[in-house]
């Protein structure tokens, strides 16, 4: 009987060290990967020495390329938000509402299902770090689409690049060094502060897009070697970059990571100049070959092999639904998807993909509403450029330089490509309104000079209304400017104006009207301070940065719905009032 008792303790003490072990060593190979998806902002095609540019020099992406599979055709969209919504819904980007960069319409509907959110319905911690770019107001910023941790900002552009101040979550925090740098710290300490659980990690560089501020040790060098400013700032703000993908490298070799991380590295548009781009058509802004062919790289060891070539046309739409794949994650799309996953490319399953048309549109909103054009469409062969009163037609394998225009001995090619992207357009412009009402849905809400509405002399310090610009002008009665608004936190704000005004301003009395109430205010303090200094290499086409003042207007309740807030001057003394940063809604309730 003793005998039977022990061997059947012995049996289960062995059993459970067999378990033991089990338990201990299969949920690493189980384990949801991480993901680091890093984007940089304006970097050409061109702009690394893998794809042969003598001047730039990119050891840490060259080796990051080789180390995992590139992508030979890999196409965005001309322009950075609507990359990002793609990127980050697998839609194109007119279905989000993305239309363009500024004035409201690089905002994202916040009804998207983005990336970030299906990582976190699978119970990863989720941070982006750095230029996000599709909607700066809740619930349309990152913390609003899915993001636990930001820190960055959200329009187009950033000011300055040394020592500036960038939004953490809902508040502003200063920070000390250059900004490629304290982005990569955050990135970090996010991955390091999240090492035991899956994590997605989104870093978005906002390099090297302009101003062009690099520091000295880079900029020298590339001056060094015969480059003019322009092109030694943008060369070394690249070598930045690979600099700190180095370092993102290194923290998961710390962290035991590696082998259990994907990292993606893609760039959002053509160059934004003239330079190095393989002999391709286009720079940013353009729906030819150059403006729109971007680098990807995806590295994931043991999983995808090195020196991997992925030859099929992709595109930004693809990455959701590959990334879906490849981290196994449920997903239930909220709304269609246009991509497709490329799981099986990267995991050697297969190296074919079904041909397919591929879509770019560019331009912003006008009276007459979006037109369709420019526009272009990408298939194995061909690429179909349509622009105003003009189209062009290219055989991508024999001429990828697009030297010589097929149109007219084509013509059925023509048609064929015209009206699949007619329907195109047609489909993904359904839900797109003439007008955006901008969100009050948050505690505090900055409605910013390139939200709003003007009529009479009023314009913008630097005429395009991109992210930072103000309203200059403002002379008389008969100037308005107005911002629409959507309240979905309804109460009592206290409405701010943030302005600058020389001696000549005082005495103007200002009125801010919301539905039926009025509030009233007296132009009594002049602040009218120079431009901050900016250690620019070469004179910007942005507005430089600079103080601004602020003046109380009073109290104002909003109820739910649609309003129009108007800001007037009803007594112009001396036929100036103030330049116009921004408003400020502030809850009180």
């Amino acid at each position: 009987m003793k005998t039977i008792y022990w061997i059947v303790i012995t049996a289960l003490l062995i059993g459970a060290w067999i378990a033991r072990g089990a338990a201990t060593s299969s949920p690493p190979a189980a384990a949801k990967p991480n993901v680091v998806f890093i984007l940089t902002d304006d970097q050409g095609w061109g702009d690394l020495s893998l794809h042969g540019n003598r001047w730039v020099e990119t050891p840490t992406l060259d080796r990051l390329a080789n180390s995992g599979a590139q992508f030979e055709r890999f196409f965005v969209s001309p322009l950075c938000a609507p990359t990002r919504a793609s990127l980050l819904t697998g839609r194109y980007h007119l279905r989000t509402g993305t239309v363009s960069v500024t004035q409201g319409w690089e905002r994202m509907r916040s009804t998207e299902l983005t990336l970030a959110e299906v990582f976190r319905q699978n119970g990863y911690a989720t941070g982006c770090f750095g230029k996000w770019h599709n909607g700066e107001h809740a619930p349309e910023d990152p913390n609003g689409q899915g993001f636990d941790e930001f820190l960055g900002f959200c329009g187009g552009h950033w000011n300055n690049y040394f020592d500036t101040d960038l939004q953490h979550n809902d508040r502003m925090v200063s920070t000390h060094g250059f900004i490629t740098d304290v982005l990569t710290d955050a990135a970090l300490t996010f991955m390091s502060q999240h090492k035991t659980r899956p994590f997605f990690c989104y870093v978005p560089f906002n390099a090297p897009h302009s101003p062009h501020q690099v520091a000295d040790r880079y900029f020298d060098k590339y001056k060094a070697k015969g480059l003019d400013d322009e092109q030694a700032s943008i060369y070394g703000m690249v070598e930045n970059v690979d600099d700190n993908v180095k370092r993102l490298l290194a923290r998961l070799d710390q962290l035991g990571l590696t082998q259990n991380t994907i990292v993606v590295f893609a760039t959002d548009n053509g160059p934004n100049g003239h330079r190095f781009n393989g002999k391709m058509k286009g720079i940013k802004g353009s729906v030819d070959e150059g403006g729109v062919r971007v680098p990807l790289f995806v590295r994931w060891p043991g999983k995808i092999r090195p020196q991997t070539w992925i030859r099929p046309n992709t595109a930004h739409i693809d990455l959701l639904p590959t990334l879906v794949v490849l981290c196994s994650l449920r997903f239930v799309p909220l709304n269609p998807i246009d991509g497709r996953s490329l799981a099986g490319n990267l995991l050697g399953q297969t190296d074919t993909l079904p041909d397919r048309m591929l879509f770019t549109h560019v331009g912003g909103m006008s009276a007459g509403g979006l037109p369709a054009e420019p526009g272009s469409i990408r298939t194995s062969q061909y690429r179909l450029v349509l622009e105003k009163e003009q189209t062009r037609l290219y055989d991508m394998l024999g001429d990828p330089s697009q030297s010589t225009d097929l149109a007219a001995g084509q013509p059925q090619q023509v048609r064929t490509l015209q009206a699949a992207y007619e329907r195109w357009f047609g489909d993904v412009c359904q839900t797109i309104r003439p007008s955006r009402p901008v969100p009050v849905a948050a505690r505090r809400v900055l409605l910013q000079a390139p939200e709003a509405h003007f009529t009479g002399k009023v314009r913008y310090k630097q005429g395009n209304g991109w992210a930072n610009d103000w309203l200059i002008n403002w002379q008389s009665p008969a100037d308005s400017i107005w911002w629409d608004v959507e309240v979905e936190r309804p109460g009592v704000y206290q409405m701010s104006l943030q302005y600058t005004a020389g001696e000549a301003a005082l005495g103007t009395r200002l009125t801010l009207t919301a539905g039926t109430k009025t509030l009233q205010q007296t132009l009594q303090t002049s602040f009218d301070p120079p431009l901050k200094p900016s250690p620019d290499r070469i004179p910007r086409k942005e507005v430089y940065e600079k103080p601004w003042a602020w003046l109380g207007l009073g109290k104002l309740k909003l109820p739910g719905g649609h309003h129009r807030i108007l800001l007037q001057a009803s007594s112009v003394p001396h036929g100036q009032v103030a330049d116009v940063k921004a408003l400020l809604l502030t809850a009180l309730e």
